[in-house]
């Protein structure tokens, strides 16, 4: 019989373990992700495993998030591009998926998103594929991966090589921070607090690092990297104005790539995902990577709404404009109030 378990810190490494041993599951299965939402964010979460036979053969993270501006609801996963539940046999799943629905109904909470990676719930809407992730296979071999990106973005990369960029690798958030705050402002976002790019760090020190280009001895672009399994995550990343003349953001992704295939084995180079139609999107697409859209799909309660908390709905744009007006210390000082529901 199938056991449904609230997750405690007690049983986080056992969790973990299968995460790994699942080929389905993604570095945002691991549990400390629940840990990260509580603490940078304040949101509840409700992980869960499935169990039988004093084993785990079933996982669900899972976090409600309820804010004034951008309503109320359970997904799988805030935050992270992945999600929904991974199960070792067919019990596990459905007891998993029946834990989240009765979930739904006893909190009253409007919606159940599952952030799929590869296909949606079968019986469950799913989202217009807004979303694309973007995931190929790296060699490990700094040449052979230099010749596989497209001639005209190799261009750009040996452009960043000449006009003299370096690249550091460590586990400085703060400077991390620092740019990527001034990039998304541009953009018209509000940014992530430096809080959670350090609790990050903290919940996974032997899974992160931070991939810094300089010139002349000034950071010019960084990202936050995650590393699972034999792949690497590029997730946080951005570049000052300096950068896009300098080639600074091309430099920085050949940074990662060569030194994750040489430092730390990585086969896989999972660039996160981009919404169609954006700069990031195209960027992505220009080195060679095939968009692979998302499935997020969704269960309603009956009368409710799917919130459409995105940049593309046309309500933000005039927040969006007003947005980039602010100045940088007050965008930083209130961005975080107002990101926490943009999960």
């Amino acid at each position: 019989m199938v056991r449904i378990i609230e997750l405690q810190d007690g049983a986080s490494a056992a969790w973990d373990d299968f995460v790994h041993r699942m080929p389905e599951a993604t570095f945002f299965h691991l549990a400390p992700w629940r840990q990260v939402i509580e603490r940078a964010f304040g949101h509840a979460t409700h992980y869960a495993y499935a169990e039988q036979d004093g084993a785990i053969t079933g996982v669900l993270p899972l976090a409600r998030m309820k804010t004034l501006l951008f309503g109320d609801a359970l997904i799988s996963t805030p935050f992270c591009v992945y999600g929904g539940p991974v199960a070792a046999t067919p019990e596990a799943a459905a007891a998993l998926e029946s834990h989240a629905m009765d979930l739904m109904r006893r909190t009253g909470v409007p919606s159940l998103e599952f952030r799929r990676r590869d296909a949606a719930d079968a019986g469950w809407d799913e989202r217009p594929a807004l979303h694309h992730t973007f995931r190929r296979a790296i060699t490990g071999d700094a040449e052979a991966d230099m010749k596989a990106i497209p001639r005209k973005q190799r261009a750009m990369v040996r452009k960043g090589i000449s006009n003299g960029l370096r690249s550091i690798s460590n586990t400085d958030t703060r400077t991390l921070h620092h740019v990527y705050a001034r990039m998304v402002h541009a953009l018209g976002t509000p940014v992530f607090s430096e809080k959670y790019f350090r609790i990050l760090g903290e919940a996974f020190p032997d899974a992160h690092d931070v991939t810094t280009v300089l010139h002349e001895d000034r950071p010019v672009a960084a990202v936050l990297n995650f590393h699972f399994r034999d792949e690497v995550l590029p997730y946080y990343g951005g570049g000052t104005p300096a950068a896009r003349g300098l080639a600074g953001n091309d430099f920085l992704y050949w940074e990662v790539m060569r030194r994750a295939g040489a430092e730390r084995g990585a086969r896989i180079f999972d660039f996160g995902r981009s919404k169609a139609g954006s700069g990031a999107f195209d960027f992505k697409r220009n080195w060679g990577f095939e968009a692979q859209p998302l499935h997020y799909c969704y269960q309603l309660r009956q009368g409710a709404r799917l919130a459409e908390n995105n940049p593309a709905n046309p309500k933000f744009k005039l927040m969006i404009a007003a947005w980039r007006r602010l100045p940088l210390q007050v965008a930083n000082l209130i961005g975080p109030q107002i990101v926490r529901g943009l999960g």
